[in-house]
């Protein structure tokens, strides 16, 4: 991980943030402080996430607090709930879905990002990776919800009838990300081990039925997730995950995010 992370050549500029998927308990793949960890002290990174909008062991400060305990990730860093003081609102222009995006107040604490994603299926957005990682796990409670109901809402249910409108907007809610922070200031690391079909955020995902491949990094969001499902499709035993992928349309997002111009979805592969 270290390595790779070395391979980009990038320089953090500030403070930086470390972000990951806790993982909800009792069972979920979440990526392992061990492996995480001599990275998150190489940028002098603090481990940052956001309360969930759906009930869980990760839906209130304390009951997190304690996750972020038990998975190990305090013992490696220093951890920032990034909404535990509320939230705060940046714009988003020339999407269709949602005209701002709405992230914990503390994301304004940090200069550059490190988006550090387990790499898996996804029960509603098909795959979770990189734009997952920010569109989702950089929103607040409310954002999630105005990200998931294609900025129909801010409280309530995430569940929406209309599958493409909410990947789509995801993929503004990154380009909003994107825009306000900087490119220049964010890197994309894509963990593929314990490739199940269900995110970390299921505490009881399916088991994988596929080989780990690897670890993927870019500057470029779209290169990163297009470069590994590209990986899935070329694995023979990743029959289970493209049909969830598939299922969902999970590739839209990516469409998505091309026509707003947050990246490319070709990329040159480049083994170390």
């Amino acid at each position: 991980l270290v390595k790779i992370y070395d391979a980009l050549g990038w320089t953090p500029k500030g403070s930086v943030a470390v972000k990951i998927s806790t993982g909800e308990p009792p069972a979920s793949n979440y990526l392992r402080p061990e492996l995480i960890g001599d990275l998150a002290k190489k940028v002098d990174g603090t481990i940052v996430e956001c309360n969930t909008a759906y009930g869980g062991s990760r839906s209130s400060s304390a009951m997190h607090r304690q996750v972020a305990e038990d998975h190990g990730y305090t013992a490696i860093a220093d951890f920032d709930l990034m909404d535990e003081e509320g939230e705060v609102e940046w714009p988003m222009s020339g999407g269709t879905r949602i005209d701002k995006v709405i992230v914990g107040s503390h994301a304004e604490n940090y200069s550059d990002w490190v988006i550090l994603s387990h790499f898996k299926g996804h029960a509603m957005a098909g795959f979770g990776g990189a734009i997952k990682n920010v569109g989702i796990g950089i929103s607040s409670p409310s954002g999630k919800v105005y990200v998931h109901t294609a900025g129909t809402k801010t409280s309530g249910s995430i569940w929406y009838d209309d599958q493409d409108a909410w990947l789509e907007a995801l993929a503004e809610m990154v380009s909003g990300f994107s825009s306000h922070v900087g490119k220049e200031h964010i890197i994309y690391i894509n963990v593929m081990n314990r490739l199940s079909v269900d995110c970390d955020c299921d505490g009881n995902p399916s088991e994988p039925d596929m080989h780990d491949i690897g670890i993927l990094a870019s500057t470029d969001p779209l290169a990163i997730d297009q470069a590994a499902i590209d990986l899935v499709y070329a694995m023979p035993d990743s029959g289970s995950l493209i049909e969830r992928i598939e299922s969902r349309n999970g590739v839209h997002t990516i469409e998505a995010a091309v026509a707003l111009g947050l990246g490319s979805r070709d990329y040159e592969l480049i083994k170390i």
